[in-house]
């Protein structure tokens, strides 16, 4: 039976290319992002394995929406991939309290409202995938200027972890991937000349086949995925 995927942050960069790479294997991708323009053009890629939804996931009224989408198409949700992020680059003393509470509510708030009340449309096995950073996995190098960014890609790895725990009775997987410097867009608008050693293309292979294979072999996991030295 053909496997259902919804992605966030899915118009552009790594969440774009994983969509891409997964409806190339077979599985239907719903795609979730803000720009209508971005994922027409995604779904121009594979029309008959990717379905779009253009959704602020900062509006709860979101939720519903991607609930009749599912009920429509019949899905399941065998796979979620939280990949929806905001990046705000400045410094500890210049972020204001709007600042941390947007990146609050992308980083981490979206995904648990969109993970609790959509719990009663996954399947069996599924497999949530949180996209986490190296700024947010304890122990490694953290920079100036990404104090509230790496702030709430920790609290996502922790919350990966409850969510095994909460959740291994309904035999739902839930891993975090804490990625380092990928070139994307958000990469290139926060820090500008900047060239990551990793190209968005090869980490979303990477990310599409983690999703559809490593929870086999992983669950309940943090999992530094960089070329560089994680401390």
């Amino acid at each position: 039976m053909q496997k259902h995927v919804i992605i966030t942050g899915a118009s552009r960069g790594i969440g774009s290319e994983t969509a891409k790479f997964l409806s190339d294997k077979n599985v239907f991708v719903t795609a979730i992002a803000r720009s209508e323009e971005k994922l027409a053009d995604l779904k121009s890629y594979n029309s008959s394995n990717i379905f779009t939804l253009p959704l602020d996931l900062s509006d709860p009224g979101a939720i519903p929406v991607i609930e009749n989408h599912l009920k429509e198409q019949d899905f399941k949700i065998d796979g979620m991939i939280h990949n929806a992020g905001l990046l705000i680059n400045k410094s500890f003393e210049d972020l204001s309290d709007s600042d941390w509470e947007n990146q609050f509510q992308i980083n981490v708030m979206a995904p648990v409202r969109l993970t609790r009340d959509l719990l009663h449309m996954f399947s069996d096995e599924s497999h949530i995938l949180n996209i986490g950073s190296m700024g947010g996995f304890q122990g490694s190098s953290k920079f100036p200027g990404l104090s509230a960014y790496s702030a709430t890609k920790g609290a996502l790895s922790i919350l990966t972890e409850c969510l095994a725990a909460e959740l291994s009775g309904r035999n739902i997987s839930a891993n975090c991937l804490c990625l380092g410097a990928v070139q994307t867009e958000m990469l290139a608008q926060a820090f500008p000349g900047f060239k990551a050693p990793v190209e968005a293309e090869n980490m979303a292979e990477y990310i599409g086949t983690f999703l559809l294979d490593g929870h086999s072999f992983f669950n309940g996991q943090i999992l530094p995925v960089t070329i560089g030295n994680p401390t």
